[in-house]
């Protein structure tokens, strides 16, 4: 439970263990890690910490105003907030296995510097990470200005979970590696809404990956193996998320959590190059 503003004022008190580490990596996005600290500082029943790992060009991005203001509102809640340099870049992938390395909760959320959160969203996440007992839950995000555009054709492939959720091999050509278009768009607001899932209420549904806001069960994803795959990897490329999952899923399974309250701000990516896809150039013939 965080501290409410008749207590911003008081002394700090130290921290204690938390059950979420929050990692969020960020590269060149002030504003945007402005607004993902944001739907932070609103969730209320979460206890959490936040690393903030920054590798921009110039400047790090908390030290912009709104974000610099969000940082200071999560301390005065009494949530810790860690601020670090990571730098030079060595791509994608390392830059997670860093962050995940900073890591002593019993789970991590790695979140997207250009994603909101609505406020029970962290909460619904633990919820369902302690029910399910897989190896990771996710929020797909939502871009919302695709409301008005049904995708009938992307949201086929949806596919609750009945049951424990259990491991799953997901590779290109295998059964499960259509559901990629699932969230696409706006396509899970759309699911939600014709399911008539009401406040409070959520389902599980199998997934071939989900990228933006993944909590894990952090043992194991290190049992997985993490993002060590990095040094196998050229410093451009995409898809790193892709790959830690699919190895977690091999063992432990994995989940989407409909509906999904994370929502993509929509920014221009800052990785435009996507040439090298993680899981092509690590898993080679597997994938054939």
């Amino acid at each position: 439970m965080s501290r409410s503003s008749s207590h911003w004022a008081q002394p700090a008190i130290p921290a204690a263990e938390v059950p979420v580490d929050v990692l969020i990596p960020t590269c060149d996005r002030p504003a945007e890690l402005g607004v993902t600290l944001a739907g932070l500082a609103a969730q209320q029943q979460s206890e959490f910490r936040v690393v903030i790992s920054d590798q921009s060009s110039g400047a790090p991005a908390w030290e912009s105003a709104a974000a610099a203001a969000m940082v200071r509102v999560l301390r005065a809640q009494g949530r810790p907030v860690e601020l670090l340099r990571h730098l030079p870049r060595q791509g994608l992938a390392e830059h997670r296995q860093f962050m995940l390395e900073q890591a002593a909760a019993e789970k991590v959320l790695f979140l997207d510097d250009d994603v909101w959160l609505e406020p029970d969203a962290l909460q619904l996440l633990g919820e369902a990470l302690e029910q399910l007992d897989c190896g990771f839950v996710g929020m797909a995000p939502q871009g919302l200005s695709y409301l008005s555009d049904r995708r009938p054709e992307q949201t086929g492939a949806f596919s609750p979970w009945d049951g424990p959720v259990h491991p799953e091999r997901i590779r290109p050509g295998a059964d499960g590696f259509e559901r990629w278009s699932l969230h696409s768009a706006a396509n899970l607001a759309h699911l939600s809404a014709d399911l008539g899932l009401q406040s409070g209420e959520w389902i599980a549904y199998r997934i071939a990956w989900l990228g933006g806001c993944v909590m894990y069960r952090t043992a194991a994803l290190h049992d997985a193996g993490g993002f060590e795959f990095w040094t196998r990897l050229p410093p451009v490329h995409a898809g790193e998320d892709v790959l830690a999952q699919w190895q977690v899923m091999d063992r432990y399974g994995g989940a989407g959590i409909l509906p999904s309250g994370a929502v993509h701000l929509e920014a221009p990516t800052t990785i435009p190059d996507r040439t090298v896809e993680a899981y092509l150039e690590v898993l080679g013939q597997e994938v054939d």
